[in-house]
This record gives C-alpha cells, structure tokens and sequence, in this order.
C-alpha cells in the first residue's frame, strides 16, 4: 500500500504523511518534479558513475545524464522509475539494501531530499552506501537544518480512504552528520549550506 500510495501521488493525487502522534503534512512530490534551487551545488559535485538513491522522478538523475555523467537511479516504486526513464535518465527498480549493479564502483552517490531518512537508521544506510561507493568515492547528503533536532519517527502515507503501513524515517541535522557519518564509515563529513538547504559531501 505505501507503494501504491505513492505511486498515485506522483502521479498528482493528493497525499499525505502521518506521524504516530496524530500530525499531518502534505507529500509534496511536485517539487521533485522540476529544478529546485541549490541542486546546482550538488550536481557540480557528482562524478562518473554516479548512483541516485531513491531518484524519485529521476530530478537529479535526469540533470546529470545530460551533462555527461553516468548516472543511475533506483527506487522501490514502478512509477517512479518509469517517469525517469521517460524524462531520458536511466533507472532501475531496486531496494538500496538489495543487489545494487557496480557495487564498490560508485564514484559518488547521492542522499538528497531527505533520503538519508531511509529505513529509519542512518548509520546503517551509510555502512550500505559504504559498500557501494568505490574506495575515494563520496557521499552527498542533503541533512536539515542545525536547529532541527536528530530524530527518528514512524510515519505512513494517506490518500483519502487509503493508509499505508506504518515505516521508520529518520532525520539527521547537519550538527550531527559528522557523528552520522563516522558511525557509517565516513571520517570526514564537509558541509555547507545554499539557498536555504544544508548539504554534506562524507568522504
């Protein structure tokens, strides 16, 4: 059902986020749709072969394949990476924690529109993402803002009758990612901010 859900909602239908404690807030797929200020900071950064991790829509996936940089998107849901495949970027259906093509060959890989949220433990994801970079490869991680505080929450989708299953989504501020990422297996953890977004390159 989270699928399907967001499936729809990239597809236009109107969807929602729900915490345990009742809140709500809007899934705001358009954004990942069309440019978004600060990407430029991030694809300038990005080498050959880059991996997208949860490409979405395939934004960044797209941009890059059009500068020249081999670049690949996964994503768990079908719409998703069709919709990249028909913007001209190259995507595959795939879970970051299963069998993912060049396995320790990735120059860069990217974690950005909140995607270091996946699976609820960062460090985790970061020791996956570990395996899948080459040695000398980078990380690129878009964390939230210092006065937000390091959590994790259980959250699920809506969409009018329909309620997906309940999952974990982590978020980490950029005071943290230094820890985040050493904990990962990244000592070294470079950030910056533009046009509102805090990035880290972990290297």
């Amino acid at each position: 059902m989270i699928g399907q859900i967001y499936a729809d909602a990239l597809a236009g239908a109107p969807a929602e986020i729900e915490y345990v404690d009742g809140t709500r807030v809007v899934l705001e797929t358009a954004r990942w749709f069309e440019p978004v200020d600060g990407d430029e900071a991030l694809l300038s950064r990005c080498a050959s072969p880059t991996l997208d991790i949860g490409s979405g829509p395939g934004r960044l996936t797209v941009a890059l394949t059009r500068r020249g940089v081999q670049a690949l998107g996964i994503d768990i849901t079908p719409r998703a990476v069709a919709l990249t495949r028909r913007a001209g970027g190259f995507a595959l259906l795939r879970d970051v924690f299963d069998e993912v093509p060049g396995g320790g060959q990735w120059a860069t890989a990217l974690l950005t529109d909140g995607n270091i949220g996946i699976g609820g433990n960062p460090e985790t994801l970061l020791r996956r993402v570990r395996q899948l970079v080459r040695p000398g490869g980078n990380v690129l991680v878009e964390v939230a803002p210092p006065e937000t505080k390091s959590r994790v929450d259980r959250v699920r989708l809506h969409r009018g009758p329909l309620v997906g299953d309940w999952f974990g989504w982590a978020t980490v501020s950029v005071s943290d990612i230094q820890r985040v990422a050493r904990a990962g297996g990244f000592p070294v953890a470079d950030c910056w901010t533009t046009h509102g977004r805090w990035m880290a390159c972990l290297s």
